[in-house]
């Protein structure tokens, strides 16, 4: 409680502090919105000819195994049949709707800052639905509810249809960070994540990692770091002294995101969602995330199949989407290895050269500064109610130096 109490002041006093003398502080939501609503939809052949394919897809991979993983999660503590409820917060153009067709979810509402994204979203339901209506064999499809509203600043509660509306799991991928421009954001956001979760119920997200955020910019003299992919540029030269909210820095991604965005101190993250009875069961940075799950047989052939790893040596007909030969130096290392240890004869190694996936190094360094959470709601505050999962697997919580990445750690896989 005492941390709880320090954590609320602190808050609000940093918020009161950061305002311009005699002055409103400045509110980046709309910045954020307007970026989001004049980003041109691409379509496939251009996304195709992009520098950051295959780290879009990886992230993508990323998203779909903590979707998936949670929802059969959610079906092994209760059961088997069970018509999953999700809300998609800051859901963006719908990229996921796909992944709650393919979790056989029962109802969805998606909510984004974005009014433009939020339109789109709903014509790629609409599409699915009226496509699957016309195959020969149609499948049940959930059904889905649209909402354009600040998920920092509106109480969504209000705006649902039916407002008694409970959900199993709430997402909010690559989106979470920008609630921490204040405290009464971060409560906001955290409310609408987590007040109509039924008992036992998951939030999942990703963000970007503040530790390992914060490793890097320690490492510089400019308080900013990058490559040609991505580039992070801190907004205050005190770097030793984070605010708790209000942490800013601009974020640029090659083609994609160029807008500020905000640090998330997960302590205090922690210490807010427990007063809506959540308990953080998972924290992993994607590099560590990426080396347990890509062992799977299931998720090692998501990878493949959806061009997660760009293919290395590159087939005669492609081209590396880097053309800086130290972007694939860690690689060419693995690969000369792995040929070397191969126990097939010599002609025949030179007939079937050994391939592997992998990230160039500038795309590893921009994915790498990500993680991955998972909380669940282990007591319903209006009643007392705990929860109490079949599976008593714990989670470890890892220390915060542990969420630093070797960028020069293997990140390939071979190819077969």
């Amino acid at each position: 409680m005492r941390l709880w109490k320090y954590i609320c002041e602190a808050g609000k006093k940093e918020v009161e502090t950061q305002k311009p003398q005699g002055q409103q502080a400045v509110d980046l939501t709309g910045t954020v919105a307007k970026h989001y609503n004049e980003l041109q939809e691409a379509g496939l052949e251009t996304r195709k000819d992009s520098r950051i394919f295959f780290l879009r897809n990886f992230n993508n991979w990323i998203k779909s195994v903590v979707i998936g993983e949670t929802i059969n999660r959610l079906r092994d503590e209760n059961t088997s049949d069970l018509k999953v409820s999700v809300l998609d917060l800051c859901a963006g153009k719908g990229g996921d709707l796909l992944k709650w067709r393919k979790g056989r979810i029962s109802k969805l509402i998606c909510a984004d800052i974005a009014e433009t994204s939020v339109e789109q979203s709903e014509v790629r339901y609409n599409d699915m639905v009226d496509k699957n209506s016309r195959d020969r064999y149609p499948q049940p499809i959930f059904k889905a509810e649209f909402i354009a509203a600040d998920c920092t600043k509106k109480r969504l509660k209000d705006l649902y249809k039916d407002p008694s509306t409970e959900f199993d799991l709430c997402s909010c991928q690559f989106s979470f960070h920008y609630c921490f421009e204040s405290i009464q954001q971060a409560e906001m956001m955290l409310r609408n994540a987590c007040e109509c979760l039924r008992l036992g119920g998951y939030f999942i997200g990703t963000t970007p990692n503040s530790y390992e955020i914060l490793h890097r910019l320690r490492q510089t003299t400019d308080n900013s770091f990058g490559n040609d992919v991505y580039r992070i540029t801190y907004q205050s030269d005190d770097i030793e002294n984070i605010p708790l909210f209000g942490a800013k820095y601009n974020f640029h991604l090659e083609g994609v995101v160029d807008c500020p965005e905000f640090l998330v101190n997960f302590q205090a993250l922690e210490k807010l969602a427990e007063e809506f009875g959540m308990k953080l069961v998972l924290r992993k940075p994607f590099a560590e995330y990426f080396k347990e799950k890509s062992e799977h047989g299931d998720h090692s052939s998501l990878l493949r199949k959806m061009k997660a790893l760009e293919t290395y040596p590159a087939d005669r007909e492609s081209n590396l989407v880097s053309e800086k030969p130290e972007d694939y130096k860690t690689v060419e290392a693995v690969v000369k290895h792995l040929q070397e240890s191969d126990d097939q004869a010599a002609d025949d190694r030179h007939r079937r050269p050994v391939k592997v996936g992998t990230l160039s190094q500038a795309e590893w360094e921009a994915t790498t500064i990500y993680c991955v959470f998972v909380f669940q709601k282990v007591v319903d505050k209006r009643t007392g109610q705990t929860f109490t999962p079949k599976n008593q697997e714990t989670h470890k919580r890892p220390a915060d130096d542990q969420n630093r990445t070797d960028l020069s750690e293997s990140k390939t896989q071979k190819l077969t």
